[in-house]
């Protein structure tokens, strides 16, 4: 009997506790297990033709001691240098790679422990299961701050299956982080065409090659993006840079856009510096929302779902700009109101948007349908995850094939106080600010429940909009004194 996914999982994380008394940090660690998985999984996978001779597995495996130590530091130098390697992805995955194993030791044993794994098992069960587990829980440890790019996958998977990819359609994130979206679509387009064999030659290269493409901002995690692209056999245009600079202009006529794109603004609250977009704000996922409904084809058919925090619902001038620019170019049909807790980023509040490109620029969102999933919820926690369950009522009113369905699974009158609601363009338009911060149900029992943790982190939210908005001010101020208008 092989061993699962998640015994390996645990196994290879347990190796990490032997290396946290050598300094080593959980994301190093697996940044580390990057570099020597993919030479493995390339013996595995017999796809060694673009690594030179002397670095592959057998040989590394071979060494021993102080010996190992050299060899490993120059194979990372080596293998992250075009001059040498003529592959742009194994440059990419070792670019600037360096080991953070200072104790021979320790790295002998995990090589040694990587060599000895069940391969048999884990590549039955999936290999790019297994990386995308130890992500998970390197995102669940706090400490290593991860939980910012990891979106949790029952989340990412609804989102899936709510916008329905197809064979042929182009998808893209913006905001990669590891790749858990895109990977997330082709599994699902996978599972639905026999693991592509239904599909001909030409679909399953295309399936391979460009059906899915991002790009994410941070090195090492653009890093770990690549290897999960890599052990999910994907190989799309995944990018190092920032979306929200010229860099990122190539990024258009998408067919689905799937992404949870950063929260904050800004380091030093600068613009972006893309000169495509149409309102200039500081704040980044006002920027994110522009680019996302800007890149989808104009066909009456291309969607988005995206995850923004609740200002992106109610922030005033720009934000209320873009508010009604999304809603003129997209049929804003359906905000899912998320509930807090679910993010290893504590007491963030979110919401999904979900969004169909119109064909013209005008007056597309004719109504919002809102579902609060957030009000009179069960509390979300690390011992409390979100679960599929969780999402089954929302995912049934949703109505992906006939949205005209929805009409008859609301009643103002007899349901007060459910968490389905629709609101006509009309109403939104009147209120202050445009806003889509809209909530109807009564929060009566939840004062008792909120934990003072929850508490705090709505107070933490609160001062930190103040605090911008002072800045804000004081940056508009000074642009008075130099008697400049803005």
């Amino acid at each position: 009997m092989g061993m699962s996914n998640q015994e390996i999982v645990q196994k290879l994380w347990n190796e990490c506790n032997v290396l946290r008394d050598d300094g080593v940090s959980y994301q190093d660690y697996i940044t580390e297990l990057t570099y020597i998985l993919f030479l493995k999984m390339s013996k595995e996978q017999g796809e060694e033709q673009d690594i030179p001779e002397k670095y592959r597995w057998d040989n590394l495996v071979s060494k021993e001691g102080i010996e190992l130590s050299n060899f490993y530091r120059q194979l990372l130098l080596d293998l992250g240098n075009p001059e040498i390697v003529h592959s742009k992805r194994i440059n990419a995955i070792y670019h600037n790679a360096s080991s953070s194993i200072d104790e021979p030791a320790n790295l002998e044993k995990i090589i040694k422990d990587i060599d000895a794994l069940d391969w048999f098992s884990a590549r039955k069960e999936g290999l790019g299961d297994l990386y995308e587990g130890l992500m998970e829980k390197n995102a669940n440890e706090v400490k290593s701050g991860a939980g910012q790019y990891f979106t949790p996958r029952v989340l990412i998977n609804m989102m899936v299956r709510m916008t329905k990819p197809k064979i042929g359609d182009r998808c893209n994130d913006p905001a990669a982080g590891t790749f858990g979206f895109m990977v997330a679509a082709n599994q699902y387009l996978r599972d639905k065409t026999d693991q592509y064999f239904d599909l001909s030659s030409e679909e399953r290269d295309f399936q391979k090659n460009k059906a899915f493409s991002g790009m994410e901002l941070v090195e090492t995690t653009h890093r770990l993006a690549l290897m999960n692209q890599y052990l999910h056999s994907m190989n799309g245009r995944l990018e190092l840079g920032d979306s929200l600079s010229a860099n990122g202009k190539w990024m258009k006529d998408f067919d689905v856009v799937l992404t949870n794109p950063p929260f904050g603004t800004k380091k030093g609250g600068e613009r972006a510096t893309r000169d495509d977009l149409t309102f200039e704000t500081s704040n980044k996922q006002l920027n994110f929302l522009q680019i996302i409904y800007n890149s989808l084809k104009k066909d009456g058919k291309a969607r988005a779902a995206v995850v923004v925090p609740d200002n992106v619902l109610f922030a005033d001038k720009k934000g209320e700009e873009i508010r009604k620019d999304l809603m003129n170019k997209c049929d804003l049909h359906t905000i899912l109101r998320l509930p807090t807790g679910i993010f290893y980023a504590q007491g963030v509040q979110t919401n999904v948007l979900f969004f169909t490109r119109g064909e013209s620029d005008k007056d597309n969102t004719k109504d919002v349908w809102i579902y609060d999933m957030r009000h009179q919820m069960r509390s979300f926690g690390k011992r409390n995850p979100l679960n599929k369950k969780d999402f089954a009522e929302f995912e049934k009113l949703f109505c992906v094939d006939d949205r005209s369905k929805r009409k008859e699974t609301w009643d103002k009158e007899k349901n007060p106080n459910g968490r389905w609601r629709k609101f006509t363009i009309d109403e939104i338009k009147k209120r202050p600010n445009t806003s889509l911060d809209i909530s109807w149900m009564s929060d009566e029992e939840e004062h008792e429940t909120k934990s003072l943790k929850e508490i705090l982190s709505d107070m933490n939210e609160k001062s930190k909009a103040i605090s911008e908005a002072i800045a804000e001010l004081n940056k508009a101020l000074e642009g008075i004194d130099d008697s400049e208008d803005e």
